[in-house]
């Protein structure tokens, strides 16, 4: 029966892997995609605009 409680946190953990790799997989693309790109961009965009301002201070 040790046998047993050896083998079953590693199946656990691998079978919550594999979930959630295919769940990621599933999300990636699709309706997401313009959200995700969205985000990304308005995340650059704030960032450089912050860059922008810190270099205009020092002139």
């Amino acid at each position: 029966m040790d046998y047993v409680s050896a083998l079953v946190p590693p199946f656990v953990m691998a079978v919550f892997f594999i979930g959630l790799v295919v769940t990621i997989i599933k999300n990636q693309g699709g309706a997401n995609k313009a959200k995700e790109d969205a985000a990304v961009d308005a995340a650059f965009a704030k960032a450089e605009a912050v860059q922008q301002a810190g270099t205009d201070e020092v002139r």
